[in-house]
């Protein structure tokens, strides 16, 4: 049989498939897609009968083996009643009620200007730790409003360029505008007694005092393997060197002085006139 001029036919290939031979392949493709990807055991509309064979209680279908269900499961007549039985389901179910909004009450106040402070600088004199003292006046508060603060960062901001070594204290407390105090950007000691505010109701003053943390003493210089450097003595010498004395025998067979005195020097010889001055000088007086 001549293949080389068959419609859609190349020259050592078999004949062109049927259509039922492209759905045959076409289904056997879809169940081994299916097989890899779909858990038939979490599928509600699969159920295996009495006789071994597998039914589909959507569709009422019945299938020899699982791939012929998984292919079912990916035709048009299993996802047209899939979409039927949502479609169903959503119009029975009852309405719920969406869930309310919390509703928050905006306070709204006319801003009267900023409030009167006093800051204090202190420093403990036992531990010389530094700590600030603010105190702000609100006389004309407003009922049931507490004065608040809060520390914020300097990236926060958006007034001056960010400088890490400042932070910034924030007080508010309506209807007065909310003020700010620039300090060092230091770790705050939150220990019990370093850290507390106060509100006076009657005077209508807020104090609020924090301490600021001690700095680590500077530790001792290390060497690169992290032990510290510390000077010892030199050891002692296990065999001192012995004294020895330099000096050359005395002549003559003297003895040799003992050892740890000091060798002592002959005494200088006496200087005598000579005799013919002598007699001079006592004829002279004569």
């Amino acid at each position: 049989m001549d293949f080389q001029h068959r419609a859609g036919g190349k020259t050592g290939s078999g004949g062109v498939a049927s259509a039922s031979e492209s759905n045959r392949d076409r289904r056997e493709r879809l169940r081994q897609l299916a097989l890899e990807t779909i858990d038939i055991n979490k599928d509600p509309y699969f159920m295996k009968n009495h006789l071994g064979s597998y039914e589909c209680k959507l569709c009422l279908t019945l299938h020899n083996n699982e791939g012929s269900y998984l292919a079912h499961t990916q035709g048009k007549k299993h996802q047209t009643n899939l979409a039927r039985r949502a479609a169903k389901e959503a119009k029975e179910a009852p309405a719920q009620p969406a869930p309310e909004k919390v509703k928050v009450e905006v306070k709204k106040f006319v801003k009267i200007g900023r409030p009167g402070y006093k800051v204090t600088k202190q420093r403990d004199p036992e531990v010389s730790q530094q700590s600030l003292l603010f105190q702000i006046d609100y006389p004309e508060i407003a009922e049931s409003i507490m004065p608040r603060h809060r520390f914020m960062s300097a990236y926060e901001q958006r007034i001056e360029p960010p400088d890490r070594r400042w932070q910034y204290l924030l007080l508010a407390a309506e209807p007065y505008e909310t003020i700010a105090f620039k300090v060092p950007s230091r770790e705050i000691d939150k220990a019990e007694g370093k850290f507390w505010t106060h509100w006076n109701r009657e005077t209508k003053q807020f104090f609020l005092q924090f301490h600021f943390k001690m700095e680590k003493p500077a530790t001792p210089q290390t060497t690169t393997t992290g032990s510290t450097v510390t000077k010892r003595p030199p050891p002692p010498l296990m065999n001192p060197p012995r004294v020895t004395n330099s000096m050359p025998p005395p002549p003559g067979g003297m003895p040799l002085p003992p050892p740890g005195s000091t060798p002592q020097m002959p005494p200088p010889p006496i200087l005598r006139p000579p005799p013919s001055e002598v007699t001079s000088t006592s004829s002279s007086t004569s």
